[in-house]
């Protein structure tokens, strides 16, 4: 498979009808003319006042003040933008009446539940003023302990119309995961459900519940969705009342960075950033990013796999922005089969279907081929995140999905809700190539020296400010964790944590984190790259590689999980070593390939390549790992051990 070839070109029709194109003539009409998307990218993020100042009025966005200057102060951190303005996210959600269904939720049973816009607007005022009732003001937080579910977006609406704070985490997450998080976000109101169902089990999270609303101190109430909670007297409230009467939805006006949410990190060492993002932020981000670069209109079907402790889930209720029906989806991809999700496409008439990596690559290996089993005919795009797509399945998608698709591969974080680089449907597809760097998103490969480079792999930073960079983080009153984390590096410079290839006709391929890049005689590879060549061996379902250097003892390590029936034996190492020399180079050909049950992963399905690099360096696994922010304790366990045994060996 050959990387950057094209896949697919949007015919003129396509072209003509695209968001994006409508805006570029809207520009022109105003005497503004570009003579590509190179030129109308170079323009948003040299110009970034006048551009967001035009998203701004493009979209008509409603406020009080602050239509004048659009950039107070330009530096980062600490950009001033807007300075005046006083808006309100839910508000733009509602703005339009609409008919149809504003949310349809479904869940891994089967149960669908469709919300219309007005049943939706109704919730929200509801629970918006039994919020109010309970003593929650402007700036307080409201945290949710929910699944991806219509009850949770009707809880982020609600506590954005009144100005409150609000924060999720996913009820997979264990009690400790979850006061992790809450704990630095101090709730005064906790939205929980009683059990959630997964992979065909269901998992009772009463005793969870009980810990998190003991724990919190500041808590004033759990609202349960299910069996009421078992709570301290007077603190518990079932859901039906909660969201029960007829109030109207009034939206509170608040300044542009005032906070929207909180957001965290994975969380694989000590305690999740959690990470703020304001009302004004957030909103021009999304009604920019969503519009331009997924091509979301009035009456799309919008889904993403996600959950609500992942930030896709923040950025896929941002397509109710653009008057789209966001489809929901709680439960197993992969259960009963690879098929749940293309089902759901078909019979939900999806226009807009967004998935992970991973899950591309599940359906290959089990030659799920929806193209020929469903019918897609509504369906335009396809998205994929969460970690590189491979060429190989970008292939997969167009000969086994649709000819005549959009393929949109994005990469972003959860830092700033949103995509850095992704998608644009006037743009062709190439293989294993993301079609361009977003709108307003000054995004550059930098060598170590701190210079920006094109056709070479460097650090993905952003050398200008976007609106959706974090307020601040919580606990963070002098700013130093902030710039430490995103600024230490390159001061004045955004440094994000991947790596980057910047091609010279516009398009990126990312490789992965870079602090868990592989480094051999000085030459650098992502470890994406390796997980590609390695995991297209039949035998092998999973693999994580690691660069252990400390001093003259540095090694590379392969980790890998075989197929059910097949052995890590030497001929299947040598066949993974000559794939990895065939492929990439020798430098890259691991010093050892061991067998290990499975890949440890975060919540949100990252390999803990990191963490694992650490341990294998001799950290203490205490402070390498956060257990409770890992889908798989016993993966770690066992590296921890085989850790000790290699270090013990060397002695």
């Amino acid at each position: 498979m050959r990387p950057g070839r094209i896949l697919w070109e949007p015919d003129e029709k396509r072209k003509r009808s695209a968001n994006i194109t409508k805006f570029s003539d809207w520009l022109t009409r105003r005497g503004r003319h570009f003579g590509g998307y190179g030129e109308m990218w170079e323009w948003s993020t040299t110009d970034i006042g006048g551009f967001w100042t035009s998203v701004w009025e493009y979209f008509d966005v409603v406020s009080e003040g602050g239509r004048g200057l659009a950039l107070g102060k330009r530096e980062m951190p600490g950009a001033d933008w807007f300075p005046g303005a006083r808006l309100n996210f839910a508000r733009h959600v509602f703005r339009q009446r609409r008919g149809g269904e504003g949310v349809v939720a479904i869940n891994e049973e089967g149960s669908r539940v469709g919300v219309s816009w007005r049943k939706l607007e109704e919730q929200t005022g509801a629970l918006a003023r039994h919020l109010k009732e309970t003593g929650v003001v402007k700036g307080d937080t409201v945290a949710a302990y929910l699944p991806n579910s219509a009850e949770a977006v009707v809880g982020f609406l609600a506590c954005a119309s009144i100005g409150a704070v609000w924060t999720a985490c996913s009820p997979d997450f264990g009690a400790q995961a979850v006061l992790d998080r809450l704990t630095q976000a101090d709730p005064k109101v906790l939205l929980t459900v009683d059990r959630y169902r997964y992979g065909g089990r269901t998992y009772d999270r009463g005793e969870e519940v009980r810990k998190v609303a003991g724990a919190l101190r500041g808590l004033r109430e759990v609202v349960t969705i299910g069996a009421p909670a078992d709570v301290p007297s007077g603190r518990g409230t079932e859901w039906e009342d909660a969201v029960s009467g007829n109030h109207r939805l009034e939206f509170e006006e608040v300044p542009f960075s005032h906070p929207l949410w909180v957001v965290y990190s994975s969380g694989t060492t000590g305690l999740p950033k959690p990470i703020v993002h304001g009302h004004g932020g957030i909103l021009l981000e999304h009604l920019k990013e969503l519009s331009f670069h997924n091509d979301l209109r009035d009456g799309d079907r919008f889904f993403w796999f996600t959950t609500t402790g992942w930030m896709m889930w923040n950025y896929l209720v941002g397509g109710l922005l653009h008057g789209a029906t966001a489809v929901l989806f709680d439960g197993s991809p992969g259960f009963p089969s690879m098929t749940r999700l293309w089902d759901m496409a078909e019979s939900e008439r999806l226009t807009f279907l967004g998935v992970s990596a991973a899950y591309i690559s599940a359906c290959m290996k089990s030659r799920t081929s929806p193209g020929t089993t469903h019918r897609l005919r509504e369906l335009r795009g396809v998205g994929s995140t969460g970690s590189p797509l491979t060429s190989d399945g970008f292939e997969w998608v167009y000969g086994n999905v649709k000819e005549d698709l959009w393929l949109a591969s994005l990469s972003g974080g959860t830092d700033v809700c949103t995509a850095f680089v992704g998608g644009n449907p006037t743009l062709p597809v190439r293989s294993g190539e993301l079609q361009c760097r977003s709108l307003g998103a000054k995004v550059e490969a930098f060598d170590e020296w701190g210079r920006p480079v094109v056709e070479q792999m460097g650090e993905l930073v952003v050398t200008e400010p976007m609106p959706s960079m974090p307020l601040f983080l919580l606990g963070d009153p002098d700013g130093l964790r902030y710039r430490e984390s995103y600024f230490e590096k390159f001061p004045g410079v955004w440094r994000h944590g991947d790596w980057i290839t910047i091609t010279d006709r516009g398009t990126c391929v990312i490789f992965g984190r870079s602090d868990a890049t592989i480094k051999r005689s000085g030459v650098r590879i992502g470890t994406s790259e390796i997980y590609r060549s390695v995991e297209s061996i039949p035998e092998v379902a999973d693999s994580l590689a690691i660069d252990a250097e400390a001093g003259d003892r540095g090694e590379m390590l392969l980790f890998v999980v075989t197929r059910k029936g097949a052995d890590l034996d030497q001929g299947l190492i040598d066949r993974i070593k000559s794939k990895i020399r065939e492929d990439l180079s020798p430098r890259y050909v691991p010093d050892r390939v061991v067998a290990i049950p499975s890949v440890p992963r975060t919540l949100s399905g990252k390999k803990l390549e990191v963490p694992v690099k650490r341990v294998f360096m001799g950290e203490d696994p205490s402070k390498a790992f956060n257990r409770e922010s890992l889908q798989n304790p016993d993966a770690v366990d066992f590296l921890v051990s085989l850790a000790r045994q290699m270090r013990g060996a060397k002695t």
